[in-house]
């Protein structure tokens, strides 16, 4: 078999939303890796012990989603330190001499995302939602942002849960309830990482001069928050953003080619989500 003939690919459940082909496929095209190939798989916690094992020497890596990002790390190897400090895997590479290393491209692919739009450094931030993204939200923060970060929860569980993440993340994070998450506008950056819907209420309470939105959704896009921040004239980064940083720096891991085509893989993520 020839090593130019290498595959990879998405798993997760559910997974036939995800956009990850579309991208890596966008960037084989545009680096000449004509003989590489990316799928995508629906695997849950139980069936990935499993597929990992049935994984031949033509495999370069994989790209995971939930619910696997945790589920992965017995099986692994190793794991980056990136990775480890959220306790979430995204981006398996298989080595030379068939070692698998897991590490978390989201964390520095929201960073390259905020830097794409300007935003190199914040004196404080506010992120809305308290679940897996949250805690990637936080460690991206973390390179960021130098003063404090207030979390907007739906329980005293999830409050709890941040600030365990911020102490191990050595960041300050304050809690507040979810009511009163109107406040969060006031901060120069909100990251959102709720769920779809969830922040349209929010929508018009959006100030005159916001600051920066980080909204992690993509599809649909824009959320009302979204296109109301835009609206007043605020720095907009979306899902599509994070989805294509992040996708970057897997196609450089699993295919040693640097740099990956930026461009060439937004622009087929957009005409994707645009066909939907």
């Amino acid at each position: 078999m020839s090593v130019s003939k290498r595959r990879a690919a998405v798993l997760g459940s559910p997974i036939a939303h995800s956009l990850s082909p579309v991208l890596h496929r966008a960037a084989y095209a545009e680096l000449g890796l004509g003989e590489w190939s990316y799928d995508r798989f629906e695997t849950d916690e139980a069936a990935l012990p499993g597929f990992l094992e049935g994984l031949g020497p033509e495999w370069a890596g994989l790209s995971l989603t939930m619910p696997l990002k945790r589920a992965v790390i017995p099986l692994l190897d190793e794991v980056s330190e990136t990775a480890a400090s959220v306790e979430a895997v995204n981006t398996v590479v298989f080595g030379a001499d068939g070692r698998l290393r897991g590490d978390n491209t989201d964390i520095p692919g929201m960073v390259a995302a905020l830097r794409e739009r300007g935003i190199e450094e914040v004196e404080s931030a506010a992120i809305l939602g308290a679940g897996a993204t949250a805690s990637s939200a936080l460690a991206a923060l973390a390179r960021i942002c130098t003063g404090e970060i207030t979390a907007y929860v739906r329980s005293e569980a999830r409050a709890a849960e941040m600030k365990q993440w911020g102490e191990r993340l050595d960041v300050a994070v304050r809690t507040a309830h979810w009511d009163d998450a109107k406040a969060a506008f006031g901060a120069p950056l909100v990251i959102a990482t709720t769920p779809a819907g969830a922040t349209d209420d929010l929508a018009k309470a959006v100030p005159e001069r916001p600051g920066a939105l980080f909204d992690v959704l993509y599809d649909p896009w824009p959320t009302e928050l979204a296109a109301r921040w835009s609206m007043f004239g605020g720095a907009v980064v979306s899902g599509l953003d994070l989805l294509v940083h992040q996708a970057v720096l897997q196609v450089e891991q699993m295919t040693g080619c640097s740099p990956a085509p930026l461009d060439a893989m937004r622009t087929a993520g957009e005409r994707a989500l645009a066909a939907r």
